[in-house]
C-alpha cells in the first residue's frame, strides 16, 4: 500500500432548477463532517439527473485541485476557482491526477474502498455553471475532468484523510491515456483495439467497439453543446 494523496474536502449538493429547463446538484458544497459513502456515493449527495449522472459506476466525483489555479491561468480570476467545488466534485484531492491514477486501481479512503472506474465526460451544464460557452469541450481536450469512484466497502470519508493506492492491475493504463484515446486519438485503432481488451464499464466498452465497427466517431455536439445552443 502506497499514500499517492490526501483529501482536501468532501462535498454535496442538493438537486434544483438549472438552465433550460434541466435539474441539477452540480453546485456542490464543502461539507465540515465526515461523509458516509455508500455504493450509490454520499448519503447526503443528489443527482438531478440520474440517466447521466449517480449509479454504481459514478458513485463519487472526485477532482483534483492542483487543476484549480491552471483553470484561473488559462481563464481569469473568477470567485468559483477560489474554492473546491466548481466542477462538482464529491471529493477535492491534492497529489494525484488524471496522469497517475489508473483503471481499476483500488483505492482506500478513511474506512471506505473504492476502485477507478472511469473518467467523466464533460457535459453543456459546466458551459453554465462556468458562464464559458466551450467549458465542457475544454475539460475534454486537456483531460482535467476528474474521474469516477464505484464503491467496494461503504465507510466515511474526511478532508485530511490520505488516498491509499492499494492495487494497480493496469500500470499501463493511466485514465489520461484512456480519456486521449477517447476524446483526441479518437480513431486510432491500435488504441481502440486494446481498449477494447480493458474492462471498461459498459458505455465506454461499447463506445469503442462501435468506433472499431464504424470507423467513425459519435456526434458530441448534444453533450458538449447541448441545448444552450441558440
Amino acid at each position: 500500500m502506497k499514500k499517492i494523496g490526501v483529501v482536501k474536502a468532501v462535498l454535496a449538493g442538493k438537486t434544483v432548477p438549472y438552465a433550460h429547463g434541466a435539474q441539477s446538484a452540480i453546485n456542490k458544497q464543502v461539507l465540515p463532517e465526515r461523509q458516509h459513502a455508500t455504493e450509490l456515493g454520499f448519503i447526503s449527495d443528489e443527482q438531478g439527473d440520474p440517466r447521466f449522472h449517480g449509479g454504481i459506476q459514478k458513485a463519487l466525483h472526485i477532482y483534483p485541485s492542483e487543476h484549480y489555479p491552471i483553470w484561473q491561468q488559462e481563464l481569469g480570476e473568477r470567485p468559483i476557482f477560489q474554492s473546491a467545488g466548481g466542477f462538482g466534485e464529491n471529493i477535492s484531492s491534492e497529489g494525484v491526477t488524471e496522469s497517475t491514477i489508473c483503471l481499476k486501481d483500488k483505492i482506500r479512503i478513511g474506512s471506505t474502498l473504492l476502485e477507478v472506474s472511469q473518467g467523466r465526460m464533460p457535459c453543456w451544464k459546466l458551459n453554465v455553471r462556468f458562464d464559458q460557452h466551450d467549458m465542457a469541450r475544454r475539460l475534454q481536450d486537456t483531460l482535467r475532468t476528474g474521474w469516477y469512484f464505484r464503491v467496494l466497502e461503504e465507510g466515511d470519508i474526511g478532508a485530511g484523510d490520505e488516498i491509499i493506492l492499494c492495487e494497480r492491475p493496469y500500470p499501463e493504463w493511466p485514465l489520461a491515456r484512456i480519456m486521449g484515446a477517447v476524446f483526441t486519438g479518437c480513431l486510432d485503432r491500435k488504441e481502440l483495439t486494446q481498449l477494447s481488451e480493458l474492462p471498461l464499464v459498459e458505455s465506454w466498452g461499447k463506445l469503442v467497439e462501435r468506433r472499431l465497427e464504424t470507423g467513425e466517431v459519435e456526434d458530441w455536439e448534444m453533450r458538449l453543446v447541448g441545448p444552450t445552443v441558440g
